[in-house]
């Protein structure tokens, strides 16, 4: 294999596992949605319109701390009292599902 090919292969590698990354960001911030709309008592649709506001708000940095920010915001509005710790520990687990699921769609598990 040239030095070339091995270039090509490590950003082939590099920019598929970036892909990857961010997918189960966003799916794992989709999760953590479903979650918070679920403690705030949504149903139905709404449920699915707000864990899409979440993964929207998570595009505004790198990490968890906008989607967290969010939640927060959004517990507050509606009275609802959720620690903060609680919100990190829901985050850690959605995460964890999402890396799972992400792994197992592309065959990786």
């Amino acid at each position: 294999m040239s030095f070339n090919e091995r270039e090509q292969a490590i950003e082939k590698k590099f920019e598929m596992d970036q892909q990857m990354l961010f997918k189960i960001e966003a799916r794992a911030s989709k999760l953590v949605g479903v979650w918070a709309a679920e403690k705030m008592r949504f149903s139905g649709a709404d449920v699915e319109s707000y864990a899409k506001e979440v993964v929207i708000a998570n595009l505004d940095e790198p990490g968890y701390d906008d989607v967290k920010r969010k939640l927060m915001g959004d517990f507050s509005k509606l009275n609802i009292d959720v620690a903060e710790h609680e919100i990190d520990h829901a985050i850690t687990k959605c995460v964890e599902q999402a890396t799972e699921q992400i792994k197992k769609e592309a065959g990786l598990v």
